[in-house]
């Protein structure tokens, strides 16, 4: 006489003694975990790149993002002030009132701190900038030097 309790069938041999085995209905074989294990790893191995390669596309869109709004505290302050910060003031103007500023009704940005680039660098501001512009804001990109490509490619306000 046999029954099943949860995955697991209980038998009575002749002297009455139950003895409990396992039954092979109770899970997944080896093989079968394998080839689920294996399907998995095939489309991770396709879809990671990918989706990698978007990230990195993306935080170069937040540093655009965020030169430009920027670049619209600049020109509020600007408005305010007659002129732009200097490159020894920097974009901590934007936030705290310079000792030399005549008129200034910032803060100019909602934060409390310049926001860094995604990649934790800090923009680079420059005024004058080069070839005549009257300034530049530079993220040097994910490896934090002048220059580069792809995600390490500077992003800059011009």
């Amino acid at each position: 006489m046999s029954e099943h309790v949860q995955g697991l069938v209980r038998l009575r041999d002749r002297r009455g003694h139950v003895r409990m085995l396992i039954s092979r209905r109770a899970g997944f074989t080896l093989v079968e975990m394998l080839v689920v294990l294996a399907i998995i790893g095939l489309i991770v191995g396709l879809a990671a790149p990918r989706v990698f390669n978007q990230l990195a596309h993306a935080k170069t869109r937040t540093a655009k993002v965020q030169i430009e709004s920027l670049k619209s505290a600049l020109d509020l302050f600007y408005l305010d002030s007659g002129r732009y910060p200097t490159t020894s003031e920097g974009l901590a103007a934007l936030i705290v009132r310079p000792s030399n500023a005549g008129v200034w009704n910032g803060p100019y940005v909602k934060s409390t701190a310049v926001p860094q680039d995604p990649w934790n660098h800090e923009y680079l501001y420059q005024s004058p900038g080069k070839d005549g512009r009257v300034y530049e804001i530079v993220s040097l990109g994910a490896d934090g030097r002048d220059g580069g490509t792809g995600s390490a490619a500077d992003v800059t306000s011009w």
